[in-house]
């Protein structure tokens, strides 16, 4: 008898614990929840749908993010692939606020139950300074919305320009793509967007951006083959080709050019001026 007592004691310990372990795990799957390539960071709420956000990184940070997001039902545990949705994100500063630039969501080509769109950043939230995201949404003639707070990481290298052209327009150009740069001539993928007031960031049109890349520690030496990027007629993004010839750090010089061909803001690299005052990093 004191062995059977003793062995049923242990398996219930063992079970005990094994299915604390399980409900742990499945906490921390829930709150970071892996499908094909992206991972879930955040969760919005109402009372009637839980909106799950999703992203390639499982963050956001500043500059251009492409975000996913699935719409569930609350008391039935269904997703929702019909609801016609629109978003706000704001930024709370001490004496004003903002939006930022983005797309409008749509139903995700490749991704049954996915929602997708982009939101770009230009600045990372601080101790006093604050995102939220508004989405509101439409489902079989039924008005929702919900609102919370995200997190937007600072990046370590300049993936954003916030400038005033000479036009006196004020811009946002956003680096996007390669994301894995690689030593051979890269796709180029840059957003150009503008100030039409506080709130509203309309994308530019039929300007061209000039690359030069150059690796300052390298004797700011440049590379060949550079294509400079102009605008896709159908998504509206500019498109180049990027020559990395070694790894390391790359300081990408630009210039932007408005559709008459006049300079708005960057400068020529010469001997005598090594760096354009717009640029973007990266390093591999």
């Amino acid at each position: 008898m004191k062995l059977l007592y003793s062995t049923l004691i242990c398996l219930t310990l063992a079970f005990t614990s094994c299915s604390k372990e399980d409900d742990h795990q499945e906490e921390t799957e829930h709150k970071h929840e892996v499908i094909t390539g992206l991972t879930k960071f955040q969760e919005l709420t109402n009372d009637t749908h839980i909106i799950e956000l999703y992203s390639h990184h499982g963050s956001l940070k500043i500059g251009f993010n492409q975000v996913f997001f699935r719409i569930k039902n609350k008391s039935t545990s269904t997703y929702v692939s019909d609801a016609t949705v629109n978003w706000t994100p704001t930024m709370h500063m001490a004496m004003m606020k903002h939006s930022c630039p983005k797309s409008t969501p749509k139903i995700a080509t490749d991704r049954t139950g996915f929602y997708e769109g982009y939101l770009v950043f230009q600045m990372a939230q601080n101790e006093t300074e604050y995102w939220d995201l508004k989405i509101d949404y439409t489902i079989a003639g039924t008005s929702y919305s919900v609102t919370d707070k995200i997190d937007v990481a600072n990046s370590s290298k300049k993936i954003i320009n916030t400038f005033t052209g000479t036009d006196g327009t004020k811009y946002i150009l956003a680096y996007m793509e390669p994301h894995h740069p690689k030593v051979a001539i890269n796709n180029a993928t840059f957003s150009l967007f503008k100030m039409q007031d506080m709130m509203n960031f309309p994308i530019v049109d039929n300007y061209t951006i000039k690359i030069d890349p150059r690796m300052p520690s390298m004797g700011n030496h440049g590379s060949p083959n550079n294509v400079d990027l102009t605008q896709d007629a159908t998504d509206k993004f500019y498109y180049g080709k990027l020559s990395l010839t070694m790894t390391g750090y790359w300081k990408i010089n630009l210039q932007v050019l408005n559709d008459k061909n006049e300079v708005l803001k960057g400068e020529e690299v010469t001997d005598l001026n090594p760096a354009s005052s717009l640029y973007f990093e990266l390093e591999f």
